[in-house]
């Protein structure tokens, strides 16, 4: 049996394990080399964690084993940077790099030629606040002044340091506040591996690493945070003044010796030649870096002179993010839909086959009016050359004119609204671009929308009817579907509409509905030509909004009763970036439809009502049909099932359904159905 430490001798033996991990964590991350196997440092954390777990009052803030996920928050609080953590100006060739030197020069003619080089990294930027070497605090960028607290969250990320390594050369560092900046990563080879193992288990493939990074760290519940390989990777260190740190690239020497993991791609550069050889040898070599990369920053190696410099806009002067030029892909445009947006403007989309375009997967590109589409003379079957605009956004840079179909036509504006909307008119106001739905402004189609969404057959939000949606609207409460989730009851009673007891009546019954299911959610969307039923077979087919959101229309095609028309539709719907940002905001809010397929003793059966029912409305006997697995039809077809005739039947329903072989039954036979 073990013989029972002391307390004074169980606490020297952490301290010693605590050096011994600490030193290990610094070789294994910050100098990329392994002093011992990771199977002994685990074992040495294991028992660490035994240690401890006798001796609670031995336990240390900075201990490995406190990187445990912590309980989740129902928000992140709001904390204001200490000094700004602004967006640098983007350069996109040599000659924007050489402007950027000789506007800084006029100000400052004896300006040194020092410039310090870096990768620009694909995360999401954080700063960590040490307070006398300890992690105190951990906050996202935000809007460059006021971020997110996520401290929690970046307390699980293993390479974070939990108090900063102590040598001798930077004993100035863990004295007061020293804040780390830097950009919270996904390495390739981890999200290849997430994504694999997301397969087998058939879960939706997450899009890119950048992306799961950001929304990892912005999980409310930590304990996610600590199941995913995020990656911390420092790139500057900031005190109350420059004395520590007089250039750039002193800090960054800094930050590996505290502890901190850097890209290990920066270099110091004396001229404009340099700076460019830097940018083109990372260009070369950016495929083979274990992160996302989208270009280098550049930055005066003075801090002095960086702060002199000061601010233009919301940018330094003194720094410059190079872009690498999107990369670029061919593809054929096998559509062009139109998409109305929220204000009534026209916008036209070109959708083609998937494919990937500067790490991402598209599928469709916005051609953003009409003159647009000339100028390009875009067409359907034309082969075009896709990128991304900043890498972000995909666009039609040209037509590959040698591969044009020989039946292709000009794309006629005017007819293909005619032919898409054929129930409204639109007119193109003087000066403008854009053709515009009449009678369509911001305000009315918001009030439409709202009371579709919250309409029974949608959301069934109940006392949000068209009084009540008008007067939201009218006082500017509500600028979109999601801002209803953002009501309170001092703003409703500040309408004449509203008392106490009815301002928290809406406001409960609004939160009530967080937790729609996906096929209300969807047919409460308003997308075109989706109405009920069609919303339960994409649901059923999709499972969830991003699955659907990616849908090709072949995808779209293949779901039963959709066609041509729905799923030109539903691919324009999604196109559409001010939707994308609505279903953003929604989620933010805490919306999350959730899907269970219906099944029951109706399951797979098609039925059609004719006439009036007695017993209960067509609605109202739609839904229990499609309460038990059944499906709703508004129209005699080949697969239908059942012709319900209510009262007298329809003479051309009838026909249909002998014609098709289709069993008419009474109201008392659908009755008996529901009731079995």
């Amino acid at each position: 049996m073990t013989q029972k430490l002391s307390l004074e001798q169980a606490k020297e033996r952490a301290e010693k394990l605590r050096e011994v991990i600490s030193d290990y964590r610094y070789h294994y991350h910050v100098l990329d080399e392994s002093t011992i196997s990771e199977a002994a440092a685990d074992s040495l954390k294991h028992e660490l964690s035994q240690l401890e777990a006798d001796y609670p009052e031995i336990i240390t803030p900075d201990s490995p084993t406190q990187r445990v996920a912590g309980q989740a928050l129902d928000k992140f609080a709001k904390v204001a940077h200490k000094t700004p953590m602004i967006s640098l100006a983007d350069a996109f060739n040599e000659d924007e790099i050489k402007s950027w030197i000789s506007r800084m020069k006029k100000i400052i003619p004896n300006l040194p030629g020092d410039y310090f080089c870096d990768v620009k990294m694909d995360g999401l930027a954080c700063s960590l606040v040490y307070q006398d070497g300890a992690l105190v605090q951990a906050v996202t960028r935000g809007d460059s002044r006021i971020g997110e607290d996520v401290t929690n969250n970046v307390r699980t990320i293993d390479n974070v340091p939990l108090s900063l390594r102590r040598s001798k050369d930077v004993t100035s560092f863990l004295v007061g506040r020293t804040e780390v900046r830097g950009e919270i990563v996904m390495f390739k080879q981890d999200f290849d591996a997430l994504n694999e193992q997301r397969q087998k288990m058939g879960l939706p493939l997450f899009k890119n690493p950048r992306n799961l990074a950001a929304g990892t760290i912005r999980q409310l519940d930590p304990q996610l945070v600590a199941d995913r390989p995020l990656k911390f990777i420092g790139y500057d260190i900031i005190r109350d003044n420059t004395d520590l740190t007089p250039t750039v690239a002193g800090g960054y020497a800094v930050l590996g010796k505290l502890g901190i993991t850097t890209s290990r791609q920066s270099r110091l550069a004396s001229s404009l030649e340099e700076i460019i050889g830097y940018v083109d040898q990372l260009g070369k070599t950016r495929e083979s870096l274990p992160f996302g990369t989208d270009g280098a920053v550049i930055k005066l190696n003075d801090r002095i002179m960086f702060e002199q410099l000061g601010v233009v806009g919301k940018t330094p002067r003194a720094a410059i993010a190079y872009k690498f030029a999107a990369e670029e892909a061919t593809t054929v445009v096998k559509d062009i839909v139109i998409s109305i947006g929220r204000t009534g403007a026209a916008t036209p989309v070109a959708v083609f086959d998937p494919v990937p375009v500067a790490g991402t997967t598209v599928q469709h590109a916005s051609l953003h009016n009409a003159d647009e589409i000339a100028r390009l003379d875009v067409r359907r079957g034309d082969t075009v050359i896709i990128y991304k605009a900043g890498d972000i956004i995909p666009q039609v840079q040209s037509v590959i004119l040698e591969l044009r179909p020989p039946d292709s036509r000009p794309i006629d504006f005017q007819q293909e609204l005619a032919r898409q909307y054929p129930e409204l008119d639109f007119y193109r106001p003087e000066g403008e671009a854009v053709y515009r739905a009449k009678g369509l402004t911001g305000p009315i189609i918001l009030k439409r929308s709202l009371k579709h969404f919250a309409s029974k057959g949608a959301l069934d939000i109940m006392t949000l009817g068209e009084k009540n949606v008008e007067a939201l609207v009218d006082a500017g409460l509500v600028g979109d579907l999601a801002d209803i989730y953002t009501l309170t009851k001092q703003q409703l009673m500040g309408l004449e509409r509203f008392a106490e007891l009815s301002a928290q009546k809406l406001v409960d019954a609004i939160a009530d509905k967080k937790r729609p299911s996906l096929e209300r959610f969807l047919f409460g969307l308003g997308i075109r030509h989706v109405g009920t039923q069609t919303a339960i077979d994409l649901a059923d087919r999709f499972s969830n909004i991003e699955a659907l959101s990616q849908a090709t229309i072949d995808d779209l095609r293949r779901v039963e009763g959709v066609g041509e028309v729905v799923a030109e539709s539903v691919v324009a719907w999604f196109a559409d970036e001010d939707n994308l940002n609505l279903l953003d905001k929604f989620a933010n809010l805490g919306v999350k439809p959730h899907h269970e397929k219906r099944t029951g003793s109706l399951s797979g059966k098609k039925f059609v009502i004719t006439g009036s029912l007695r017993a209960m409305g067509r609605d109202e006997a739609a839904e229990k049909i499609r309460s038990l697995g059944g499906v709703f039809q508004t129209a005699v077809a080949r697969d239908t099932d059942y012709l319900v005739a209510g009262g007298k039947i329809g003479a051309s329903k009838k026909s249909k359904a002998e014609q098709y072989g289709t069993e008419i039954i009474t109201e008392q036979v659908l009755l008996d159905m529901l009731e079995s």
